[in-house]
């Protein structure tokens, strides 16, 4: 394994763990405010209203850390099977600058655009 494999791996493994306690402090924000949450002073509309407007927040907040631990993951699988640092999409190289500012990348450049472009990834004409 070359260096700079190495050093994307560690990051990688780095990212993964902010998430996941990034993923269990919001668990714990979660379960404190519910215990706060007796006896408001407002009305039982508003506090409901107020409620559910957290936990949708909440909600897409943890969805979003789960995303991005996907992935992480699924670079880390990469790195396992040896297919680390070859476009999903094409099987073309990604970049080696793309990489180092996003290890987790998975997608080469022209199949990141084509994904913006169309909201899907369709192989690119060679």
């Amino acid at each position: 394994m070359t260096e700079q494999l190495k050093k994307q791996r560690e990051q990688l493994e780095t990212e993964f763990k902010r998430l996941t306690e990034e993923l269990a402090q919001l668990h714990n924000n979660a379960s404190s405010a519910e215990e706060r949450r007796e006896g408001s002073p407002f009305g039982k509309r508003e506090e409901e209203a107020t409620e559910t407007l957290e936990l949708e927040k909440r909600l897409a907040l943890e969805n979003r850390v789960r995303q991005e631990m996907a992935t992480v993951e699924h670079a880390l699988d990469k790195i396992k099977k040896g297919t680390y640092g070859q476009c999903d999409n094409c099987g073309q190289p990604i970049n080696p600058e793309r990489l180092e500012a996003l290890p987790q990348a998975n997608l080469c450049l022209n199949c990141k655009a084509l994904l913006s472009k169309n909201g899907k990834v369709a192989t690119p004409p060679r």
